[in-house]
């Protein structure tokens, strides 16, 4: 597994002002939110989520998927718009 694989983690300054593509090094606008869990970690309901660009939602939905972890990809607005039902 490479490092470019591997979300970077963003100071939570930047996450609440402009959400950002998790993957390492981007800095562009996130548009895709792919929801993910562990099964050996997460209950069945968990939903962790990683943020992705056009560029990277690809490559970050198969890093999860060969894994198994991937379990939803929607557009950030849609997922915003049913946080209320989180």
């Amino acid at each position: 597994m490479s490092d470019e694989t591997q979300p970077e983690s963003q100071p939570e300054t930047q996450q609440a002002s402009r959400p950002i593509c998790s993957a390492k090094g981007c800095r562009t606008a996130a548009v895709w939110v792919l929801a993910w869990n562990n099964p050996k970690l997460h209950t069945p309901e968990r939903r962790k989520t990683w943020l992705a660009c056009d560029e990277h939602r690809e490559h970050l939905s198969q890093f999860l998927g060969v894994r198994g972890f991937l379990k939803d990809v929607m557009t950030l607005a849609e997922w915003e718009s049913g946080s209320a039902d989180r």
